[in-house]
């Protein structure tokens, strides 16, 4: 074998063993493998649907033995809204007229170098705001109706006992046909103050609140003219301010317009000053809208009052009005125009006061088949002026 023939021999040889060497690596190497299809995901159990709260019914008149009166606070209040409104515009101009004051006053003790001398000693025409001791810069009443009734800063009497204690009206229904029971604090009330919450024979009175929105006007006139029933309201003042010509419309058609103050503010929370004011102020509202004197009746706002104030707007020459039927109309009802009527028909009785709210849009959509209703019943609807209470 020659040499280069031996290279040759050497040189395979080589290659052959180092091809196998490769062969034997690749050998070692665990296999790659190859995706199998993932399983399908066995789908998590859903949560089972949560058990929706069992809620109170709403409590009516027809399905509650005691029924209160509004509150205070309904979040659907209008007037709250108003007042508030009132309230806070009055409270900025105050602040602006302090402001301007404090400005006014700095003007004049430090000289204004940036206008002629001539002109550095005349007067600010602004006198600011002024409160009870004759001083600048007041800030704006703590009391909610104090915007609209004078700018007082004077805080009511706080609520206690006695005839200053705060009441709340409600009843207590008895069974169908028959006068509820009411609140035993009216055993007390005296000659000197005129109260009404239920009359006698067969009778209803239909009293319609609008201490909130006014809702569908249209709607609540025609239903009243189409059937020939004459009703009372209590509207609240900044309501008359809002719509004058819906108030001459009721005057025109011979229903019975009431005092129901200028801001719908519970009157515990004021003082008699306010009181007293908010009422004359409406008495005048009204004279100026319909050119006829307010009739002689009042009814509290949400049905909160104490017997001191009582007294107080019995002085001032008016009947207090409650009533014998409610219901939870400042609300969203929920069988809809049904629920006015089950709670006025179950609970119809002599001398009827129905109290009912105007802004509740069931309330109209149900006036129309309740006044039939009601009629059907033997009962016919009439005016305040016309009630004669028990003995």
């Amino acid at each position: 074998m020659n040499n280069k023939t031996k290279a040759a021999w050497m040189l395979a040889a080589a290659l052959s063993l180092m091809l196998a060497a490769c062969s034997s690596e690749r050998a070692a190497e665990p296999p790659v493998p190859t995706e199998s299809p993932k399983p399908a995901e066995t789908p998590k159990p859903t949560d089972s649907p949560k058990s929706v709260e069992s809620k109170k019914p709403t409590e009516s008149s027809g399905d509650s033995s005691v029924v209160p009166a509004p509150p205070a606070t309904s979040v659907n209040s209008e007037s709250a809204k108003d007042a508030k409104a009132e309230k806070e515009k009055e409270k900025e101009t105050k602040e602006a007229k302090a402001k301007e004051t404090k400005e006014t006053k700095t003007t004049k003790d430090k000289p204004n170098t940036s206008e002629p001398a001539d002109k550095q000693s005349q007067p600010s025409g602004s006198t600011g705001a002024v409160n009870d001791n004759g001083k600048a810069g007041a800030s704006g009443p703590k009391n909610p109706a104090a915007a609209v009734t004078g700018g007082k800063t004077k805080e009511p009497p706080a609520e206690g006992t006695g005839d200053r204690k705060a009441l709340s009206w409600y009843y207590m229904k008895k069974p169908k046909g028959q006068v509820p029971n009411f609140p035993a604090e009216t055993k007390s009330f005296t000659k000197d103050m005129k109260a009404l919450w239920v009359g006698t024979g067969k009778k209803v009175y239909l009293t319609i609140d609008t201490g909130g929105p006014l809702g569908d006007i249209d709607t609540l006139v025609k239903s009243l003219k189409d059937n020939k029933v004459k009703a009372n309201f209590f509207i609240a003042g900044y309501n008359v301010k809002k719509n004058p010509d819906f108030i001459r419309t009721l005057v025109a058609d011979g229903h019975l317009i009431a005092n129901h103050t200028m801001t719908h503010t519970d009157m515990n929370t004021q003082t008699d000053e306010q009181v007293r004011k908010e009422i004359e102020d409406y008495a005048k509202l009204y004279k100026d809208v319909t050119g006829k004197d307010i009739q002689p009746y009042f009814r509290f706002p949400y049905g909160r009052y104490n017997t001191h104030l009582l007294k107080m707007v019995s002085d001032m020459g008016y009947t207090s009005v409650f009533w014998s039927t409610a219901m939870r109309d400042w609300e969203p009802r929920k069988n809809g125009a049904e629920d006015p009527y089950n709670d006025i028909m179950n609970n119809l009785h002599d001398g009827n006061i129905i109290l009912m709210h105007q802004g509740s849009p069931e309330n109209i959509q149900a006036l129309d088949k309740i006044i039939k209703a009601v009629k059907k019943a033997g009962y016919e609807f009439a005016l305040l002026s016309d009630i004669e209470p028990p003995k």
